[in-house]
């Protein structure tokens, strides 16, 4: 009931306002407890060598400067990404920069990666690792370049450099829509750049990287990515980012504010990404599925098309700090239901988004 209206609440003050005070909440142990320690043996799966308790991850982009990793992990996430994170702090761009689309079910941003820097992120992570619980899931550090960096490989290598300590892999941020010229860089060969750049600056060769891509990318360019990820070394690819388009079924009066696209409205789009990834790929780099989830049936849909693993963001924002434990309890229930002793049975088993998400039993009713 109390987490039902600090919802509420939070829904009368600016998007951005809501974000901040989500964030100090969770930092400050204000958010439901959930017991980890009582795991769903369907769910926990062992990738790049480590250990989640269950599939759903938060996405990069909520706690941005790793300030609420432990209140994150009290809502019952299997794992944790922190960031975008730079190496120069910068105030992003001007506000207001964050717009609710309530009748969309979607939030549209231009952030554009504000954040501490890594320096200061590098001390909350270090403080963190010194009294994590065990039965916290793996932390993914998410990095960027500087908007006015003059090398932007360059600051892929520092922000790994200090960082990579901390994390139990790195996430290469190149798909934001909201830094100028940022997904110009996703390409074979200046992804190749960064992914040397990024492992030169890692603290342990073993560390995964993953990369995360944009839903908008040309359907050649997006396989021509695809083909090279693994010779460079890609432990996963995050599918998607944001989009920069506006569905024509948009109603909200923000639909037409700059920016990257997130929620409800994606869900289709990038769940046919990932069935798409997961064809080509054929096993050779871990999927993580991201974009609409904000109902179990979403996410049973991302792992019918070829996710891994699952993160959300937006939803979690909309719904409250119920969501994870529901989706989880969920997932569970709809794999039983199928008659998959675990998860990993389940990814790949539909041959396009359509079909996932029929399969999954999504409905809009689900949708909020």
């Amino acid at each position: 009931m109390i987490s039902r209206a600090a919802t509420a609440l939070a829904r009368l003050l600016p998007a951005e306002t809501a974000h901040r005070m989500a964030v100090w909440g969770m930092a400050h142990g204000l958010t439901p407890r959930r017991d980890h320690r009582q795991p769903l043996p369907r769910l926990a799966q062992n990738l790049m060598g480590l250990d989640f308790p269950n599939p759903l991850g938060l996405a990069a982009g909520f706690d941005k400067n790793a300030e609420a990793i432990n209140g994150t992990f009290q809502l019952g996430f299997g794992f944790a990404e922190v960031g975008t994170l730079t190496p120069l702090p910068q105030a992003g761009n001007a506000k207001p920069r964050v717009f609710r689309l309530i009748s969309d079910a979607a939030v549209i941003n231009r952030y554009g990666f504000n954040n501490q820097g890594a320096k200061a992120a590098a001390a909350r992570l270090k403080a963190y690792r010194e009294t994590a619980k065990s039965w916290h899931g793996p932390l993914g550090v998410n990095i960027g370049a500087n908007k006015d960096s003059s090398d932007r490989i360059a600051d892929y290598y520092s922000t790994a450099l200090a960082l990579s300590p901390f994390a139990d892999y790195v996430t290469v941020n190149v798909s934001s829509p909201n830094t100028p010229g940022l997904r110009d860089m996703q390409t074979p060969q200046i992804l190749a750049e960064i992914m040397t750049a990024v492992k030169s600056g890692l603290d342990r060769p073993d560390l995964p990287v993953m990369i995360k891509l944009a839903p908008d990318m040309e359907e050649d360019d997006f396989f021509a990515v695809l083909d090279r990820l693994p010779d460079l070394g890609v432990a996963g690819v995050i599918l998607t980012n944001t989009t920069i388009q506006r569905p024509d079924q948009l109603t909200s009066p923000h639909k037409t504010e700059s920016g990257g696209l997130s929620g409800l409205p994606l869900l289709a789009a990038s769940t046919e990404r990932l069935s798409m990834a997961h064809k080509r790929l054929r096993g050779k780099v871990m999927l993580i599925g991201v974009g609409g989830i904000n109902s179990a049936e979403a996410a049973y849909a991302k792992i019918l098309a070829g996710a891994n693993l699952i993160q959300l963001y937006t939803a979690l924002a909309l719904q409250g700090p119920d969501l994870p434990y529901r989706i989880i309890a969920g997932l569970d229930q709809l794999l039983a239901r199928d008659g998959y002793q675990h998860l990993n049975d389940a990814v790949g088993q539909a041959k396009d988004a359509a079909e996932a998400l029929a399969a999954s039993g999504w409905t809009a009713n689900h949708t909020r």
